[in-house]
């Protein structure tokens, strides 16, 4: 069975059931018996990765295997080059130190598709995008490690994982990919 690619959107469970009927993973693939390599919270978008290969899913998803996770973050307030410096050199959490192996200022990007609902924006506090990479995956981390800093995520989406990206992905979107060539292109990403 191939590897699935989602761009998960806002305010969708990365599960295909849930109690309280919330939007699950579910509305948009159809394949039985794949499981996520890996979370994306409720409430950030992107790139979800998906597969029945249990070896590869453990390959994607341990932090031991130091696969790379980007991410863009709108953030609350003007991101400076001390608080991206801190990012990159690491943050106290209460589970241990976090270090984005990359952190830098971006533009947002021109095509970049709307969130529904949109952010709340206040007019007397600046936001900015940044984006990061992480070799981990604690619990909500880069919202933790960003507000660490002084920058509060406002929207979080993970635009790729090791080798695969949201290129071409709308919210909602998938792009399969056979399993043979996810080990290969995970193979070359070792560090």
């Amino acid at each position: 069975m191939p590897l699935i690619l989602l761009n998960k959107p806002y305010q969708v469970l990365s599960q295909f059931r849930d109690a309280d009927g919330r939007r699950t993973v579910a509305e948009f693939v159809q394949q039985k018996d794949v499981y996520p390599a890996g979370r994306l919270d409720y409430d950030s978008e992107g790139l979800l990765l998906l597969t029945d290969d249990g070896k590869l899913q453990a390959r994607i998803s341990q932090p031991d295997s130091k696969v790379r996770k980007t991410y863009w973050a709108q953030v609350e307030g003007e991101a400076s080059e001390n608080q991206l410096a801190s990012l990159r050199e690491g943050v106290d959490l209460a589970d241990g130190n976090a270090i984005a192996h990359t952190a830098r200022a971006m533009t947002e990007p021109a095509w970049l598709w709307r969130r529904s609902p949109p952010i709340r924006i206040r007019k007397s506090i600046p936001d900015s995008w940044i984006e990061l990479s992480i070799s981990e995956g604690r619990n909500r981390q880069v919202r933790r490690m960003t507000a660490a800093v002084g920058l509060p995520t406002l929207r979080l989406i993970r635009t790729s994982i090791g080798p695969w990206s949201l290129d071409g992905l709308e919210p909602g979107e998938t792009r399969y990919i056979a399993t043979r060539d996810a080990w290969l292109q995970i193979a070359s990403q070792i560090n």
